[in-house]
Parts: structure tokens; C-alpha cells; sequence
């Protein structure tokens, strides 16, 4: 799924506000943590979300 990010934690979480107007909090990937990939406010993101848990979702890719 695809989102926006609306607010930043600590240790790479974020709240994201998907397309279908969810709200999930995310983490950021291991390969984008490895290459040190920033994220920052308003940036589009696209988002993996486990079907056990809907409320949380891995960030994987980051729309330049």
C-alpha cells in the first residue's frame, strides 16, 4: 500500500496516513535503514502490511 508520512517517532517508527485514509504505524526497513535512506514529513511512501496486523507496516520504498 501507499501512504504519506504524518508524523516521526524515535528509532525509525512513523505515523503514515494511507490512500484509503487509514492511519498504521510503520518502521523502516532493514535495507533502507542499511543505506541510511532519510524520511522525513510528507514524503510518499509505499508500505507492507502483515494481514495479522493491520496497525503496523514495514516502509520498503521511499517516492523521490
Amino acid at each position: 500500500m501507499e501512504g504519506e508520512i504524518i508524523e516521526a517517532f524515535r528509532n525509525g517508527m512513523y505515523k503514515i496516513k494511507l490512500d484509503n485514509g487509514h492511519e498504521t504505524l510503520g518502521y523502516t526497513a532493514g535495507k533502507m535503514r542499511r543505506y541510511r535512506i532519510k524520511i522525513l514529513l510528507g514524503d510518499r511512501v509505499k508500505v507492507e502490511l502483515s494481514p495479522y496486523d493491520l496497525e503496523r507496516g514495514r516502509i520498503v520504498y521511499r517516492h523521490g
